[in-house]
């Protein structure tokens, strides 16, 4: 399956666009006809195209008739971009002017010597984060490495700072206007889809209820969604046909007035996509094909209302591929829930789990330079009664909270067990019957028989898989037409002995397992071993006499699943995501994520894995696991190119690529509402009344001066109700000092003046390849106290702890040569050091 893109450039002409369309359905003609087509409009780039080109695209002026308009390599062209998009970056160009600036947006000013990048106060947090990837770009691209870097804040003001020299270059600071709307920020609405044939170029509507059994595969359709438009081709239809239906398409759209954001996707019969098959009431789960499609449509959709984001995830693995498992010599403990309460498994059972019962899982290991990680569990027997699934799973909930949050949580159904749960148990024994008095209740209810297995009962096992990541043993009906001659089998009869059976396709690994599962369910029996067409009469009399087996070797389970552009950095801290391997279901839960929206983890990977089942046939009893950031375990890690000292920094999402990208020991969120913004206009207003700009330069707007007199009383009035209101919020009723209040460009003499900036005061500025200037309050300076304790005092778990000093700096009060014994580097060298390195070595060292 192939996905094609056809990317059209906001100055092409309608023949040249039209020309792509029509080329596009050759090339997939060409390719077997077995491509998703989109159409790509400069500036509407959908997510999945922007993926492929990290971290961004930057469009250039002029075409290919014309050669592209660039700078001369001796000039410099300074460029304004607006950044938008949290995950993949939609960059345009924008005149170079203040007027171009808002309080909603991120921008980044790239200039011959700098690059700055300005936030909107009211900016989003991802946003602001994505675009320093950008500024990285450039600085490689167009600076060849070497550029400084600077963050100004929307109302924020400094004349000594970079916050002055970004405002001198737009010709002094004025009051923002309110942001402009324009054809690009109209975003097409989705409407109920509407079905239609295209026949000759014709479109005609279709009425109805939308079906499957309405598209033929002779013929084109066209299902309008409003936002997104679908063109279907029917797998007879002709390669003329099909250039036919696509340009009629093109017209639809341009003939109902539809906005040039408006998606047109053209799909083959047979590979249709999630986002159009849930289009219609019924569409077999059967008929879901290999591949898929990114954003997995309407689950998508379903789970953005809860702001969770959805990333999907799908690779065709070879049967043998590694698997990453947890690491072994770690505690287990098992639980059986019974009677409304956890019963410990005694240590000879664990490993034994009955069909009809639920338990709960903890394995605590140690992985890396972590001290302790933990793997939770409820595994789910497909027997069991839903009362008994319920308890587990708030026991388990319990037993979470009773970690601090830490464990990897996940939910394991019967049959469904992925490799690094069964890699814990060698052997893994599932037995037929339950022990809990829920199991019990519920089969005479139901007036079935009790199959429960004992030790003395004629039992069988059937012992399947191929690696220690997946073979296990489970007791099946105990007659002859339970072999199969790809697997081998234990045959329990009775209490006196067992035989183990090999099947003539059977792998080494189950017949290595077989042994030791004989002696797990009854240690020191004695063993009869007999392969396939060896067998005795004793053998065949234990299961009720000899009949026909399956003796063909079985279809392979192997799912071919499809790959998404995703990394690392998708996963955002204030974020909920879903990561699908097909083999099993995460939910990444992150640290800012709101409380309440973290305990619905579960809830929403079981919304997805719902529409999952009914859109691409999914298996409802999938594993799913919580997983929650700065806790993820090799089997979620493996998916992606995984850099664990990325995943332990500190802060949001902006702060924590500050500190990766540039090295910033510390990083404030400064996106606190309109505090900043309306002290930012005041100070402003000031400065146009005592200064007028210049001629050639934008002048600052002036207030309106209503019963003050004179605009200079207006801009002081403005000005001292801001601080003023400011002043209120202080804990002690009196402003905070900053370096400087004066508005960029000039510097008037009034009595305003000496006020302080209240958000001014420990701010820390970019300077110089990344490095900041912070106070010693920050730790980016050694700092030597007047008196010393020793290390053992010092430790946060010591014996004989010290008193009244500052908890958070620990290590400032040991010695000069003490220091250097516990962190092996001297103070100069320790805190030159970024924040969250120091904190992570403070905490190695218990000094946190």
């Amino acid at each position: 399956m192939y996905d094609i893109h056809f990317w059209i450039g906001k100055d092409t002409s309608q023949d040249e666009a039209g020309a792509a369309a029509i080329k596009t359905v050759e090339l997939d003609a060409a390719l077997g006809g077995r491509a998703v087509q989109h159409r790509e409009l400069q500036g509407h780039e959908s997510d999945k195209f922007l993926s492929y080109f990290k971290p961004c695209i930057v469009p250039l002026e002029g075409g290919v008739a014309s050669g592209f308009k660039t700078p001369e390599e001796e000039v410099f062209e300074t460029r304004l971009y607006i950044c938008k998009g949290k995950r993949v970056v939609k960059l345009k160009q924008i005149p170079f002017a203040r007027s171009s600036l808002n309080h909603d947006d991120v921008f980044i000013l790239d200039t011959e010597n700098k690059i700055y990048q300005f936030n909107g106060a009211n900016s989003n947090i991802q946003e602001r984060a994505k675009a320093l990837e950008i500024i990285q770009f450039l600085k490689e691209k167009y600076h060849g490495g070497v550029c400084n870097v600077a963050i100004v804040d929307d109302g924020k003001l400094d004349t000594e700072s970079d916050s002055g020299e970004f405002w001198v270059l737009f010709g002094g600071f004025a009051p923002l206007g309110k942001k402009a709307s324009s054809e690009d920020d109209v975003i097409p609405e989705s409407t109920p889809a509407k079905l239609y044939s295209i026949t000759e170029g014709e479109v005609k509507p279709i009425e109805g209820e939308l079906s499957k059994s309405m598209l033929e595969n002779s013929k084109c359709y066209l299902l309008d969604c409003g936002a997104e438009i679908f063109v279907w081709i029917g797998r007879a239809t002709q390669v003329e046909e099909r250039k036919v239906a696509t340009q009629s398409a093109e017209d639809f759209v341009a003939s109902h007035n539809r906005p040039r954001a408006t998606r047109i996707t053209r799909l083959i019969q047979g590979y249709e996509t999630s986002s159009f098959k849930s289009n219609f009431d019924s569409w077999p789960a059967a008929s879901a094909t290999p591949g898929g499609d990114d954003g997995r449509g309407k689950v998508a959709a379903l789970l953005k209302q809860q702001k969770v984001a959805v990333k999907g995830l799908t690779k065709t693995a070879p049967v043998q591929e590694e698997v990453p498992l947890l690491e072994g010599g770690g505690k287990m403990e098992v639980w059986c829930i019974d009677d409304s309460a956890k019963t410990p498994l005694p240590k000879e059972d664990i490993g034994k789990f009955c069909s009809g019962d639920c338990y709960i899982v903890l394995y605590t290991y140690h992985s890396g330079e972590r001290k302790e990680d933990y793997f939770l569990c409820c595994w789910i027997g497909k027997d069991s009664n839903e009362e008994d699934q319920k308890i587990a799973a708030e026991l388990a909930n319990t037993v979470f909270n009773s970690h601090k949050g830490r464990p990897v949580q996940g939910r394991v159904y019967e049959g469904k067990e992925p490799p690094q749960f069964v890699a814990l148990f060698q052997p893994m024994v599932v037995l037929k019957g339950g022990i809990s008095a829920g199991y019990r209740k519920s089969i005479e209810e139901k007036g079935l028989t009790d199959e429960t297995y004992t030790a003395d009962s004629v039992a069988l096992f059937q012992i399947s898989g191929n690696s220690m990541h997946n073979i296990k043993a489970q007791q099946v009906d105990a007659v002859a037409t339970s072999l199969n001659s790809t697997e081998c089998f234990l045959l329990q009869s009775g209490s006196s002995a067992i035989f183990t059976w090999y099947g003539t396709q059977s792998t080494h690994e189950q017949q290595h397992l077989a042994p030791k599962v004989a002696e797990f369910l009854k240690p020191g029996v004695t063993r009869k071993h007999c392969k396939e067409g060896t067998e005795t009469s004793a053998f065949w009399s234990a299961l009720g006499g000899k009949q026909d087996y399956t003796s063909t070797e079985k279809e392979s389970n192997e799912i071919v699943e499809e790959v998404y552009n995703f990394d690392q950095d998708d996963l955002l801290t204030e974020d909920i995501l879903i990561l699908d391997t097909r083999a099993e279901v995460f939910v990444w839960v992150g640290q800012c994520v709101d409380a309440k929206e973290k305990q619905q983890a579960f809830e929403f990977g079981q919304k997805y894995i719902d529409r999952a089942v009914s859109l691409e046939g999914m298996s409802p009893k999938i594993t799913l696991y919580k997983v929650t950031e700065g806790n993820e375990p090799c089997f979620f890690t493996t998916f992606f190119s995984w850099d664990s000292h990325r995943a332990i920094v500190p802060g949001n999402s902006f702060q924590k690529k500050v500190a990766l990208l540039f090295g910033a020991s510390h990083a404030e969120d400064r996106s606190d509402g309109q505090g900043p913004r309306q002290r930012a206009e005041a100070l402003a207003a000031l400065t146009s009344a005592f200064n007028p700009s210049p001629e050639g330069k934008t002048s600052a707007p002036k207030p309106v001066c209503t019963g003050q007199g004179s605009q200079r009383a207006a801009a002081v009035a403005a000005l001292s109700q801001v601080l003023t209101a400011e002043m209120k919020k202080s804990p002690d009723g009196s402003p905070r000092k900053s370096a400087s209040s004066t508005p960029a460009v000039t510097s008037p003499t009034y009595e305003a003046k000496s006020e302080a900036d209240p958000s001014g005061a420990h701010d820390s500025h970019e300077t110089a390849e990344g490095e900041t200037g912070e106070t010693n309050g920050d730790n980016s300076e050694p700092i030597t106290q007047s008196f010393t304790y020793s290390y053992d005092q010092l430790k946060s778990k010591s014996e004989n702890p010290v008193t009244g000093i500052d908890f958070k700096r620990r290590e400032t009060y040991l010695s000069d040569e003490e220091f250097e014994t516990v962190f092996g580097m001297p103070k100069e060298a320790f805190y030159k050091l970024p924040k969250w390195k120091q904190d992570l070595q403070k905490k190695e060292v218990d000094l946190f």
